[in-house]
């Protein structure tokens, strides 16, 4: 009988990965809208239509959607349906939706909004990369590492750092930067939780080996970064810090396989922009997600054969 409830156990645990993942991946597109900004630029506070960003944590965690836009929009519906009142928001006829509370002059309004007809249906309901997407990648890769690591207690880091990764993949995809409020903090959590780890009994990786990896996975894509700043990013660099130390966990070998992966994701996915004659030979395109997905394919391997 024990037997058989050990067998049973990694899908049980597939699905609470697969369920962390979903809950944990609907939290991620609120955060990339925020992040998502050119370096010079502030994290984002507002809507596209210009109300401010409540909820837990000053604002960075919840859905990606704003109550506000979704009373604009019901009165908007209420309006339409109104008897006499078709094309007319109620209660506010000429204003912009998203206005509301806005200080004098202009401040607090998102530029290029004000050019909304009066009447018009608000548009910023729902912002960011599309929910159910993002929730469902993060859900499967969090089920991936659960299928592959079993109940190991490295799982736990597994499943803390997916959403990070996610999050770092979607950023770096809409505006190619990776933030150090991101990178630093991965490689930080890494090492300290798999330290932890290490202390656990029936772990399957080396911490030391994990430390190393850091080390010298970020030290050799700074070296790439002195000798080619426009093709590697100092944020790679910094990513790379992370990425070693998850994937030094299980070795050297790991690490390289790792390693390869994402520079051969990137590789396709360059030639294929080439290819559609969507992008040149001197095109940047964002390498933190495959940088990402690479290791996520390192570590699945490096994890099951454990």
């Amino acid at each position: 009988m024990d037997l058989e409830l050990w067998s049973v156990r990694p899908l049980w645990l597939t699905v609470l990965a697969a369920l962390w993942g979903a809950a944990a991946g609907l939290l991620v597109p609120r955060a990339a809208y925020r992040f998502a900004v050119e370096p010079d630029e502030a994290w984002r506070t507002r809507c596209p239509d210009g109300h401010v960003l409540t909820g837990a944590a000053g604002g960075w965690l919840g859905l990606a959607r704003c109550p506000d836009c979704a009373q604009d929009l019901r009165d908007f519906r209420t309006s339409r349906s109104a008897p006499g009142d078709a094309g007319r928001v109620s209660g506010d006829a000429g204003r912009v939706p998203g206005d509301a509370g806005r200080a004098p002059g202009g401040a607090g309004r998102v530029p290029g909004r004000a050019g909304r007809m009066p009447g018009d249906a608000p548009t910023a309901y729902r912002y960011g990369p599309g929910t159910p997407l993002v929730a469902l990648a993060t859900a499967g890769a969090c089920a991936g590492l659960a299928l592959a690591t079993g109940a190991r207690p490295e799982l736990a880091v597994w499943l803390l750092l997916a959403p990070l990764g996610v999050l770092l993949a979607v950023v770096d995809f809409r505006v190619q930067r990776l933030p150090d409020v991101l990178t630093l903090p991965l490689a930080g959590l890494a090492l300290v939780l798999l330290g932890v780890m290490a202390l656990v009994p029936e772990h399957a990786g080396e911490w030391p080996t994990a430390l190393f990896g850091s080390l010298v996975l970020g030290g050799a894509y700074f070296l790439l970064f002195l000798v080619n700043p426009n093709g590697m990013g100092f944020g790679d660099v910094k990513l790379a810090l992370g990425i070693g130390a998850v994937l030094g966990w299980y070795g050297w070998g790991t690490v390289v396989l790792g390693t390869f992966a994402g520079f051969l994701f990137g590789g396709l996915y360059g030639l294929g922009l080439v290819l559609m004659r969507r992008a040149g030979r001197k095109t940047s395109i964002p390498f933190g997600p495959f940088l990402i997905a690479g290791a996520y394919v390192g570590l699945l391997i490096g994890a099951y054969a454990a």
